[in-house]
């Protein structure tokens, strides 16, 4: 009988992986078996010759089969990383991308630039790891976040409970604006931020396997050209920012120049930046509000923060 040991079981599903075209061989190994094993994954290897139970290899085997599927690996441990920290995650939520941390080092460094407490509204938050990483960073100030779906948001508020920032992010169930119009009368916010769904109708049939048969279609997919909710959120943006606030956005990377034109027709906007991430493909817009005079309702609300 085999006995299967730490060091023996990642060099199997390392190569296991390889061949069946797993992204990332061997840290998927790494992740799951720690997962499964409950070790940090600097653990695997002070303990390599640990011999791994007959119910952890039943328990494991059945993790493999999902892997090899394309099943994302996130999934199958049910959280993933994103800005240093952990956030739980499942199919009814998209994964976390590392090129989304850049929205947040935005929002945080414009944060940092202003004075009193700030609001932010948070739109399609999903598992809420904007919200969430954007509230545990930069403590003064609150968020406001929705997202159509209720089964997202239940993760998102089990995300929020984890890092304790339920005082400070208050979760709203609706498309877009449509639960601030119906629980704020009259709110603007200093900063709106989304990361919302930008693949075009053709690109989606092009995703790979384990987007395109695991993650949330209706988080993906935004019409012909990708811009269907760019073009609601940009079309009232100027009801809920406020009059010296920044739109910031997540974009595909073949959108910068027309999310730039709907932008500048828009006529809300006085500078737009578009930043590039680290494969210089276009990925995260600033739009400055053009600076007016404040209404009494903007002026009551500083005075009451």
């Amino acid at each position: 009988m085999t006995t299967w040991t730490i060091k023996k079981l990642l060099d199997w599903m390392s190569q296991y992986f390889t061949d069946n075209k797993i992204d990332s061989p061997r840290l998927s190994a790494e992740i799951l078996l720690s997962d499964l094993l409950a070790m940090k994954r600097m653990e695997l290897y002070i303990n390599f010759d640990r011999e791994v139970t007959p119910d952890e290899l039943t328990q494991l085997r059945e993790l493999v089969k999902r892997a090899i599927n394309h099943e994302p690996i996130c999934y199958l441990t049910g959280h993933a990383q994103f800005y240093s920290m952990e956030f739980e995650v499942d199919k009814n939520t998209l994964i976390p991308r590392p090129e989304t941390e850049m929205l947040v080092e935005k929002a945080i460094d414009h944060l940092r630039k202003r004075s009193g407490n700030d609001h932010i509204l948070d739109l399609c938050t999903g598992s809420g790891c904007i919200a969430a990483a954007i509230g545990k960073n930069y403590p003064d100030c609150e968020i406001v976040a929705t997202d159509i779906s209720q089964d997202a948001l239940e993760i998102a508020q089990k995300n929020i409970e984890k890092y304790e920032l339920t005082d400070r992010i208050n979760l709203l169930c609706g498309d877009l604006y449509e639960p601030i119009i119906s629980e704020f009368d009259g709110k603007k916010f200093d900063i709106i931020t989304t990361n919302p769904p930008y693949i075009t109708d053709s690109e989606y049939e092009s995703l790979d396997k384990n987007v395109r048969d695991y993650e949330p279609k209706h988080a993906l997919i935004a019409g012909v050209d990708g811009l269907d909710i760019y073009k609601r959120i940009i079309e009232d943006v100027d009801k809920f920012l406020s009059s010296d606030g920044i739109l910031l956005m997540e974009i595909g990377y073949r959108q910068g120049d027309a999310i730039r034109e709907l932008l500048e027709k828009s006529g809300c906007f006085e500078e737009i930046k578009i930043d590039k991430d680290f494969s210089n493909n276009d990925r995260v817009v600033s739009a400055f509000r053009i600076a007016q005079e404040k209404s009494e309702g903007e002026l009551f609300e500083e005075l009451n923060d």
